[in-house]
């Protein structure tokens, strides 16, 4: 009877311990944002509004947004100075998505 205590014990700890560390390196916002971004770009390309040139950069942007995010999640820990980091990295990305859908040059 107390083995049974012990492992269901031991069980909960280990769940609720797993549950954190998933918690801890888990980036929805970001995930969700590079999914947006990525989806404008292609709209963008698609519709002219990017030449292939610009596409081609603001894509490479976007890679480096998710290296820096498996780096973050390198260790376990998403720290709130990484997070933050990520954040500025994308508003930096959606303000230059825009520029270069705005701007004069149109795909040929």
């Amino acid at each position: 009877m107390k083995t049974k205590i012990f492992v269901s014990a031991l069980a909960l700890i280990l769940s609720g311990s797993l549950s954190k560390v998933s918690a801890q390196t888990a980036t929805p916002v970001v995930t969700e944002r590079q999914a947006s971004q990525q989806q404008r770009i292609q709209q963008g390309a698609a519709t002219g509004a990017l030449t292939p040139a610009e596409t081609r950069r603001l894509e490479a942007r976007q890679a480096k947004v998710t290296n820096d995010k498996h780096e973050a999640k390198a260790d376990g820990v998403v720290t709130p100075a990484e997070k933050r980091k990520l954040n500025r990295e994308q508003n930096r990305n959606s303000r230059a998505i825009r520029r270069q859908k705005h701007d004069a040059q149109t795909q040929h």
